[in-house]
């Protein structure tokens, strides 16, 4: 019936016990038996099963404290009575409802499945945040109900051999969740090998997904093993799925149901021995009823759904989202940039329609532009500015002394006053040229980019010499666009 569920089965009326054991067996559920002297000899022993059963107890026992230590062991444990018990109606309330039913001595199978759904069903209620506490899917950043469900529905097909249909719109982290999906499956010691189906030209994507032999079309200079070939043992991940032209989406297929396949130009039939995860931003079934997308294939990419919410859906994870990134630049070089809570404030308001992507750009845009600085609303760009400045004074005082400054630079030396420097030396250390010339590299490639790739007009933004501005053109490998 449900060969998942662990039942422990705790009852000192021998006869009774054998009998609902014989019961339990013969519907197919997995249970261990014992007396209450037994159970109570385990000590602080973990508890290990999905339900307790309790029966007759024949020591001077408090249902009461038992129940405690039960929740304490395992706060999401539902028990089921055998027996009656005298103080169960003078029980606390979170005692009380971990007690989800009665069970009749020789139950019926239609009660037991009910009484076991009202069981699973609490066991799910009460621990929706498990999963965050035992650690899974790191890379999964947030704490909001959306994602935590997500969370929850990854734990469940992880380890299930089974095809897993991502979808939610761009950005939203897609391919995040198939390595995660990836690294916590029993496949995780095999190759994990992405495909982007909307990044290859059709009809290179048979070759590249299959491999071919030499010679079998033009270019084709030597064997090449395909994605199918790379990710034998491992996952391989199909993203934009959608975008497969529909001749291939037929080949795919035919590899999916007889999980065999040729390379292009062979004869030789290769075995296929990988997980399929597949993503898209679109709606296949839109497709499938425009006839763009194969309804068979779909069934088989769909054997387990995930959608993702869109960032704008679960905007109360953006400060870890920003914790997450900043931290990761930080570990680039970047220095270390943090986000006044106004600035996140205003984040939090604006829609992402791109998702994460947009947000990452953001941060690392703003970790060039501000280096070990803070960033407040005036800083961010003025499409995210939806807050007004808190501290619109603190400016114009800056404003001021910034002019006061480069009155008495200009008139002292003639040139253009150099601002404080803000630089901070990482705990850690810091590779300095390394670190200097990715932050000179961007701002040539912004000041190109504001001048409409205008080699002089950089040069004079930049305050170089137009030919120094070439060579460190040259040495970073930038061109014009």
């Amino acid at each position: 019936m449900l060969p998942g569920v662990q039942i422990q089965l705790i009852e000192d009326d021998v006869p009774r016990r054998e009998r609902l054991v014989q019961v339990l067996e013969f519907v197919g559920l997995q249970c261990q038996a014992t007396d209450f002297v037994s159970w109570l000899q385990r000590g602080d022993e973990p508890v290990q099963c999905s339900v307790i059963l309790l029966g007759e107890c024949r020591l001077p026992l408090s249902l009461g404290k038992l129940l405690t230590e039960l929740r304490r062991q395992d706060g999401a444990m539902p028990v089921i009575l055998l027996a009656d018990w005298s103080e169960q109606a003078s029980l606390a309330d979170e005692l009380q409802a971990m007690l989800v039913g009665a069970l009749a001595p020789t139950p019926s199978y239609n009660a037991l499945a009910d009484l076991l759904h009202a069981a699973l069903v609490y066991r799910q209620q009460c621990g929706a945040g498990h999963v965050d506490q035992v650690g899974l899917f790191p890379d999964l950043v947030g704490a909001s109900e959306s994602l935590l469900k997500v969370r929850r529905i990854m734990a469940q097909v992880a380890e299930r051999d089974v095809s897993v249909l991502i979808t939610g719109e761009s950005g939203t982290g897609k391919e995040v969740v198939a390595r995660s999906l990836h690294e916590h499956s029993l496949r995780s010691k095999g190759p994990f090998v992405p495909v982007n189906c909307g990044a290859i030209p059709a009809e290179l994507l048979e070759s590249e997904l299959f491999g071919h032999e030499k010679g079998a079309f033009t270019g084709a200079i030597s064997n090449r093993a395909g994605r199918f070939e790379l990710a034998q043992g491992g996952t391989l991940f199909l993203d934009e799925i959608g975008d497969m032209p529909l001749p291939m989406q037929v080949k795919l297929l035919r590899v999916l149901q007889e999980r065999q396949f040729e390379r292009v130009g062979g004869s030789k039939t290769l075995d296929v021995d990988v997980r399929i995860l597949a993503a898209t931003h679109k709606n296949l079934e839109q497709m499938i009823a425009e006839g763009q997308f194969r309804e068979d294939l779909y069934y088989r990419l769909n054997v387990f759904p995930i959608e993702l919410p869109a960032l704008r859906e679960r905007s109360e994870d953006i400060p870890q989202l920003i914790s997450a990134l900043v931290k990761r630049l930080n570990h680039q070089g970047f220095g270390q940039l943090m986000f006044h809570p106004v600035a996140i404030e205003s984040l939090k308001r604006y829609p992402w329609p791109g998702n994460i992507r947009e947000l990452a750009n953001l941060v690392e845009r703003m970790a060039i532009m501000h280096p070990d600085g803070v960033v407040g609303v005036s800083e961010l760009p003025e499409k995210f500015r939806l807050i007004d400045e808190p501290n619109p004074g603190r400016y114009r005082r800056a404003k001021a002394g910034a002019a006061l400054s480069a009155s008495d630079a200009s008139n002292e030396t003639g040139a253009a006053a150099v601002g404080p420097d803000l630089a901070r030396l990482p705990d850690a250390g810091i590779d300095l040229k390394s670190h200097l010339e990715s932050i000179e590299q961007r701002l040539i490639e912004q000041a190109l980019d504001s001048c409409d790739n205008v080699v002089a007009r950089s040069a004079d933004l930049l305050q170089i010499r137009r030919t120094t501005l070439v060579e460190k053109m040259r040495k970073y490998g930038i061109s014009r666009k």
